[in-house]
This record gives structure tokens, sequence and C-alpha cells, in this order.
């Protein structure tokens, strides 16, 4: 689990690949990482199966791949870094589990005096958990969503998260990971379950605007 508060812009040192499958090295500065741990890349939650000095190796499968857009990265490439939530610590973005919902694409940058506006075109299934000013994991970076359309949303970045991850460095066109709420896929699924044979779930609409969360 993570929060989407990047703790690193590191580098893609080296890609291999496989007939369906590749292999990311990648430059780390943490002090504390281990074989088996779990680092979020660009949002993408990658086991550590290598250890160097200052790098790290992480498999990446076919299904991954074809998830995200991970499959782009060549060496020299630009990624986000964040180690796994550490309990105790300060959950200072949102609750991001690292498993991408789709892959989406920057539309259009506007600056509005020190903030950056991004436009974002995104899949359905990332679409029906966008919600105005609620979260949304963009390469694995927690932002605020300030609008959307119907296959379209926009974030706004402050000038020290353009600064401290690789959003600050994407154009119009680029691909960008996209995790929706994790809560807010729950609640969808309490809502569409088929109900127990013991009788109908209690959860529905009016019962979640009685309790305040619509």
């Amino acid at each position: 689990m993570f929060t989407g508060i990047i703790e690193e812009k590191a580098k893609i040192i080296a890609v291999k690949r496989g007939a369906g499958s590749c292999v990311l090295s990648v430059s780390f500065t943490f002090s504390d990482v281990k074989l088996g741990d779990s680092i979020a890349v660009n949002g993408v939650c990658l086991t550590v199966t290598r250890l160097g000095a200052q790098e790290f190796a992480a498999d990446v499968m076919a299904e991954t791949l074809a998830k995200s857009n991970l499959g782009e990265l060549r060496a020299g490439a630009a990624v986000n870094l964040e180690r796994a939530l550490s309990f105790g610590g300060r959950l200072g973005g949102h609750l991001v589990s690292g498993h991408i919902d789709g892959v989406g694409a920057i539309i259009k940058l506007e600056k509005l005096d020190i903030a950056t506006l991004f436009t974002i075109r995104a899949p359905r299934e990332v679409m029906r958990y966008i919600i105005n000013k609620g979260s949304v994991a963009v390469d694995g970076t927690s932002l605020t969503v300030v609008d959307f359309q119907e296959d379209s949303f926009r974030v706004s970045l402050i000038p020290h998260t353009a600064k401290s991850t690789v959003l600050g460095q994407k154009k119009p066109g680029a691909t960008v990971n996209l995790e929706g709420d994790i809560i807010g896929k729950y609640i969808e699924r309490l809502l569409t379950f088929p109900p127990e044979k013991t009788g109908e779930s209690k959860i529905d609409l009016n019962f979640l605007a009685a309790n305040g969360y619509i």
C-alpha cells in the first residue's frame, strides 16, 4: 500500500526485454531497501528482485505491461519512486494500491498563476471512479480532481509537485498510469454485488446519502 506522495525522482538504468515480460533496473538513493520490498515505479507496485549499491531490479510481467505504460520506458527515462507505506507514518496523500486501472494521456496543459492544470483523457474503467475533489493517482502521484468531463479530468500541480515528480517533464501526448480511489471501488462492489440468500444488503444509495457519504 502507498500514499501517492513521491519520495524520489529516479532514472531507469537498463531495460532487459523478454518475450512477454521485462526486467527494469532502477537507480535509487533510499537507505533501507531490501530484497522482496515493494516499490511503486510510476505508480506500479513492483517487487525488488535484485539489489545493488544504488540500483534495484524488478520483474515486470505481461499483465503489468498490458495495463500500464512501463513498456514504454527506456534507459535514461525518469520515473517516480515511492516505498510502501510504513504504519505509524503520516498518510500525506490517499490510499494507493499500486494496481493500475488504466493508461491515460495528457491532452492539455494550462498555466494558472503558480499552478499547472493537466487535462487527462482516461478510459472508462478509470472515469467511473472520478469525482470532483476526489483523489486519483497519476503516475503514482496523489492528486485532487479539479473537474471532469465524460472521458477526461483535470488536476492541478503546485510547483513543488511538478519539480519533484516526472509529471513536470511531461507534455501533451504523453501517457500516464492511472489508479482510481480504492474506497470508491469497494463502495461500487458493495452496491452491485448480488444480495446473499439470507437477505438483501442494507447498503444502497439512500443509506450512503443519509450517512453523509454522497
